[in-house]
This record gives structure tokens, sequence and C-alpha cells, in this order.
């Protein structure tokens, strides 16, 4: 076994704060089956219990149940034996390593949308507890960033093997300044103005606990305090389908035009989910610059050095103010903006980052 896989394992357990007596619950599939066995020795070790299920968002299986439900006209249910599995549970590892990325690709858009809505209020049950998100470098994740399978696995153990204290102390600087702020205002090229009120929310500096890696300093906005337009000139994968160039226009909160120049209509599914899927429930700034590559994978992209990343739908509860309005949805989509030419991110009418660079690094631009 590659030794990088057990130190990923450890950084795992740690991030869960795996300990004895633990209901450690794994979603994984196949292509992570050495990740998954060096997590069951530590549990092993721990005095943990460790199960390993299979994710249900990849993989043919749910591709077939997902098509043959749509064929029978089938109204999805919170299913309670899930639901069980993951109140019972005291902490969770979610590993993605995709066979195939486009799996469900030919999945009905509405289907997939009524599905995740069914699962929200699991989702929702293990957000409250110990987790973390990570990956696990599959060839398929690799041949999606257009990488061989020993170069994505570099890159992806890059990131998340490093010091991470180092880290948390670089992101801790961005955190002092948006945690008190007020209003944010976001400009890009001639296509992204964007201001939202965070007054009164938390901010969090993510490094290394709900994902792995992380790298990114978040917060969450209110609402209905969100105004302008932003072109996310960056692609996402959603749902085994690529989304490109998305437009989102908002006035009080609420995206009110929307467009794409690819596949436009997994795109208008997406934010006809529910009523919040229409408002962002996420303001995040990357800053791990040992990601240095787009590769297709939001739990990566997210985090690079000079961009921005909004998500419609979901906002997390930590990031919310105790007298302020969380936004609930089933979708959490983050989507990106580049930052690195022509940009700029103002807190309270301040510049903190000009072009990619922030006014606490040594090269900024005033």
């Amino acid at each position: 076994m590659d030794p990088r896989i057990r130190e990923h394992a450890h950084l795992i357990a740690e991030a869960v704060d795996l300990s004895a007596g633990d209901e450690f619950v794994i979603k994984s599939e196949p292509p992570a089956d050495d990740l998954v066995t060096a997590l069951y020795e530590i549990a092993g070790e721990r005095g943990a219990h460790p199960l390993a299920v299979r994710t249900n968002r990849s993989g043919r299986a749910i591709r077939a149940y997902l098509r043959a439900a749509d064929e029978a006209d089938v109204e999805f249910e919170t299913p309670g034996h899930q639901q069980a599995l993951i109140e019972a549970a005291d902490c969770h590892a979610i590993i993605r390593a995709h066979q195939n990325v486009t799996e469900l690709g030919d999945v009905d858009s509405e289907t997939n949308a009524a599905y995740e809505s069914a699962h929200s209020p699991i989702l929702d049950e293990r957000l409250g507890d110990r987790w973390t998100l990570t990956q696990h470098p599959a060839p398929a994740n690799a041949q999606l960033a257009e990488m061989s399978t020993e170069a994505y696995e570099n890159f992806v153990y890059d990131a998340v093997l490093k010091d991470w204290d180092e880290q948390d102390g670089f992101q801790a600087q961005m955190v002092e300044i948006l945690d008190p702020a007020d209003e944010v205002r976001i400009v890009s090229g001639e296509g992204t103005d964007v201001t939202m009120s965070v007054a009164g929310n938390h901010t969090i500096n993510d490094t290394n606990t709900n994902n792995l890696p992380g790298g990114e300093v978040f917060t969450a906005p209110q609402p209905d305090s969100v105004e302008g337009e932003v072109h996310f000139d960056k692609p996402v994968y959603r749902r085994g389908s690529e989304i490109t160039d998305v437009r989102l226009s908002f006035e009080d909160g609420e995206v009110v035009e929307h467009s794409a120049e690819k596949n436009e209509d997994l795109l208008t599914s997406i934010l006809d989910t529910d009523e919040g899927a229409r408002r962002l429930g996420e303001l995040g700034i990357g800053m791990n610059r040992d990601i240095t590559e787009f590769t297709y994978n939001m739990l990566f992209d997210e985090k690079m050095g000079d961009t921005v990343h909004m998500a419609v739908g979901r906002a997390y509860e930590a990031n919310v103010g105790e007298d302020n309005e969380q936004n609930g949805s089933a979708q959490h989509v983050d989507m990106i903006v580049d930052m690195g030419e022509d940009s700029r991110i103002e807190v309270d009418g301040e510049v903190v980052q000009r072009n990619g660079t922030f006014r606490f690094e040594d090269d900024f631009d005033e």
C-alpha cells in the first residue's frame, strides 16, 4: 500500500476525532478500498466500530435505481433505515472515488433533484455530527482532470498532506477581516459585481476538518441581501454533466435571471429544486496555494488560490448567527469565479484582495 494512503487515513481519523466506542460510518466506492482498509485498521487500534457503505451520489447501482424509479414514476421519500443509520452514528467519512464520473449523466435532472430533496433530512443529520469529506485519487477522477494516474495521485496528496498548522495561520488573517464585517463586494472582469451582507454571521477557517483538503475561509450571506450579477467562469461538474459559463442575476437575494452556455436545463433544475435553491448559502474564498490546477472537482477547485466561490442553496448552520436566518435547501452547489486578473474583494468598502493577492501578503498592490 502506498504509505501516503495510511497518512491520509490518519488525517481522516483526526478530522472526525475518532475515539474508542465511536460508531463510524464510511461512505465510499470500490476504487477507495485501500483507504477504507487503512481506516478500518485505525478504528481497530482506537477501539471504534467502523461500517463501510456505498455512497448514494455515484456509481452504477444508484444510476440503475434512479432510472428505474423514474420509469415507474416513484415518489421519493426519506428512507428511514438510512436516516436511522446516520442518527446512530457518531462520526462519518465520505470518500469520493469514481469509477465513471459521468455515470449519472443520463439520469433525468428532475428525478435527481427529487431524490436529493428526499435525502435532505439525512444530510442535515450528518452535518450535525463529526464528519469529513475527502477524495481518493481514483483513475476516473484523474481522467476528468486530464492527468495521468500518477500525476493525479501526486496532485491529491500534495494538496492533502501538508502543514495544516501553517495553513491555518495564513487563513486566520482573512478570518480576522471577514468575521466582523458587514458587507462584502466581489468584482471580477465585466461580468461580476455583487454585494451581500454577512453581518452577524460567522466566518469559518476550513483547514483539515470537514474537508480534506481544506484551504478556504467561508461564511454565509444573509439570504435577502445579495444584489448584482455573477459570472462563474469556471465550469461546475454536477450529476455527471458539465455546466459552463453560468451567469446569475440577484435581486433581494433571489436569482431572478440565469443562463449557462452548456447544460442550462440542468442549472434550471437545480435552481427550481426548492425556494432556497435560488438564494446563496455560502461565500467562500480559496486560499490553498498547493492547488494550482483546475480539475473539475469542487472539493479541490473551490480551495484554489485566486478564486472565490458561491453556493446556491443550503447555508451551513455553523456560519449563521443566532439572530440571523439560515437559508435552507436540498441543494448546496458551489460555483467558482476566477479572481486572478481584473478583480477585487472589498470588505466594508476596503479592498482586501486584488487580482488574487491578499492585503496581508508582501506583493499586495495598493
